[in-house]
């Protein structure tokens, strides 16, 4: 997640870039930076760290100019450095960009840059879409052509925002993806990453579509769709209060945090793996390599949602590292005498660090001498004081009591963990295993892209009394996790079971009236899983069904199915946390549709402080 800031008009632009890049700031703090351009000339000030650092900066080597971009950024690929700090520009001086998200082809794009002449400096991707954008320029396109030639050849999930020194005063930008948003003035324009960048300044704002191209002067703006062709945005008014702005526009925090997923997942991966090395990089976990090697079992110690990450964790760590996982409520461990010694790895899982009953599970397991890390949302939390190890995931803060992107990002994060004790054991990683993070963000992007459809789906059953859901394999976790959202925003019953235990009781419940909701994905168990769903329709049962299967076989489902939610398919271990947003999407509008306050639900707590 980084945030993006650009200014066309009459006013000096760098302290209007300084006050967007503040209220941005939040996005990223590895580093920050600001191009402007003056008689023609791009002129970049970057500075490594917190955006104090680049006023510092600023002070001693001062721009001026009437437009331009800032960034403030959170690695994704090269380390925090102010080499790798935003704005890029091209190796000839021509182009300056500025990026947030993941070009997941940047390694094929570089080599036919490299092999053209183009020299790089950075180790990011962003500089690949900087000389590619440069190389159109050079072949005689203007900069808004030269984007859309740029943006057909890519690949990810990504926004950015580009200037250039010949063509007067325009700023150029795209989005696949992340958001940005425009904000409308007399005589001026801005472009941010989130509106809360733009209150002060411009009260009407056009937000940007997925494909679409923006061309932005000081008196207007041309939005063009991912064919090439002009389309037209509807400008809106704000009139947000202060906590309007943090939610947003969104109408509960809880729906902000499920669509904040892509950008979560991205940041927890983000400056911790190298593609171009395939290497997973977490010194941050402070164990050392010959501490892991000692390991031959791990427990995973969790409460609620993090315990259902840590069931699928399970499976993550067990198929790629051979380790055997338990994974135990933290409420239970303690009381049951559990094995534990020097050669067992105790991993709490909690989004606060503050979970009572994991924090006295973590310390159990300890005290028979385990190696004890976590993986927390928190730094500073009691869980990162007591353990040796920390994973951090940068959901950032998760205001909805009913955990959203806190699951997702620790699924990513166990993910990682799983990666980085093969790459111990094994000395190096095969290349596919970390490439495939890569397309996630979008993955995900494209599952929110649905909220409409599983709107309507939920408005439909709202008013059921119970709900029961399946899953097989690995998705059985998300079952769970599907159920538990139900019943904590919306007060409907609901049993998540793994499908092939239907058949020993949960059977008898199916009926007309009862909605089963259905985690169809995947290779290995979907057969099995669609006989589950017949012996369901046999009963005439309601059919639910998540799937990423296209074509015929999707036609098959439909065919079985009284409703299909869509989901894209990606690799096995990473699908459950693509597969978990229509769940949580239905819960969130279902809860809405029967009134309940889905961000604050009767009797939970957001971290629960006590036994």
């Amino acid at each position: 997640m980084c945030g993006i800031v650009g200014y066309v008009g009459e006013r000096e632009v760098v302290p209007l870039l300084l006050e967007g890049l503040k209220r941005l700031e939040y996005r990223g703090y590895d580093s920050a930076g600001v191009a402007v351009v003056d008689d023609g000339r791009i002129q970049t000030v970057r500075a490594e760290g917190k955006l104090d650092e680049l006023v510092k900066k600023l002070d001693e080597q001062p721009l001026a100019g009437s437009f331009g971009i800032g960034h403030t950024r959170w690695a994704t690929h090269g380390r925090p450095s102010e080499r790798n700090a935003h704005p890029h520009t091209d190796s000839k001086g021509r182009v300056a960009v500025i990026h947030n998200g993941i070009i997941e082809n940047f390694a094929t794009l570089k080599q036919q840059l490299l092999a053209e002449g183009w020299e790089f400096v950075s180790e990011t991707d962003t500089e690949v879409l900087a000389n590619l954008i440069s190389k159109h320029l050079q072949e005689g396109r203007d900069l808004l052509a030269a984007v859309q030639e740029a943006r057909s050849a890519l690949e990810g999930h990504y926004a950015f925002a580009a200037v250039t020194g010949g063509e007067g005063q325009q700023i150029v930008a795209a989005r696949s993806g992340p958001p940005l948003v425009l904000g409308l003035g007399d005589g001026e324009q801005f472009l941010a990453s989130d509106p809360t960048a733009l209150l002060r300044h411009a009260k009407r704002v056009m937000f940007l579509e997925n494909g679409d191209v923006a061309r932005i002067t000081r008196d207007a703006v041309a939005v063009f769709d991912a064919a090439g062709e002009p389309v037209e945005r509807s400008a809106r008014r704000l009139a947000w209060d202060p906590i309007q702005a943090e939610k947003g526009g969104y109408k509960h925090f809880m729906l902000k945090e499920i669509h904040e997923q892509p950008r979560a997942v991205q940041e927890t991966f983000a400056g911790r793996v190298s593609f171009e090395r395939d290497r997973v990089e977490l010194e941050e976990l402070g164990i050392r390599d010959e501490r892991l090697r000692e390991i031959d079992r791990i427990h995973v110690l969790a409460c609620g949602t993090s315990w259902h990450a840590g069931l699928v964790g399970k499976f993550v760590i067990e198929e790629l590292t051979r380790i055997p996982v338990e994974v135990d409520y933290g409420s239970e461990y303690r009381y049951r005498d559990p094995l534990a010694d020097r050669r067992l790895l105790a991993l709490g899982v909690s989004q606060s660090g503050e979970t009572a009953d994991t924090l006295s599970a973590m310390e159990a397991a300890r005290d028979k001498g385990a190696l004890l890390a976590c993986i927390c949302n928190v730094p500073g939390s009691q869980a990162t004081r007591i353990s040796e190890g920390t994973l951090l995931t940068h959901a950032g803060p998760e205001i909805g009591v009913a955990s959203t992107k806190a699951f997702t990002t620790q699924l990513v994060a166990l993910y990682l963990l799983a990666l980085h004790l093969r790459q111990v054991r094994n000395g190096g990683l095969e290349p596919g295993l970390l490439r495939v993070l890569a397309h996630l963000p979008q993955a995900l992007s494209e599952a929110l892209g649905h909220e409409r459809e599983i709107e309507r789906l939920a408005w439909r059953h709202h008013r059921a009394s119970d709900f029961l859901y399946l899953g097989r394999g690995i998705n059985y976790p998300i079952a769970l996790e599907g159920a538990l959202k139900l019943k904590e925003i919306s007060y409907i019953h609901a049993e998540g079971y793994p499908a092939g235990e239907m058949k020993h009781g949960p059977i008898a419940l199916i009926d007309p009236d009862l909605p089963v909701v259905a985690v169809a994905t995947g290779e290995r168990l979907f057969d099995k899983m669609v006989s589950n769903l017949q012996e369901v329709k046999a009963r005439d049962g309601q059919v639910l069904v998540v799937t990423d299967r296209e074509g015929e076989e999707l036609a098959a489902l439909a065919d079985l199915a009284d409703a299909v939610m869509r989901v894209p398919a990606v690799d096995e271990l990473l699908q459950p946390i693509v597969n978990v947003v229509p769940l949580q999407l239905l819960a969130y509008h279902i809860g809405v549709r029967r009134g309940a306050d889905v961000d604050q639900p009767r009797n939970l707590a957001k971290s629960v402080t006590v036994e």
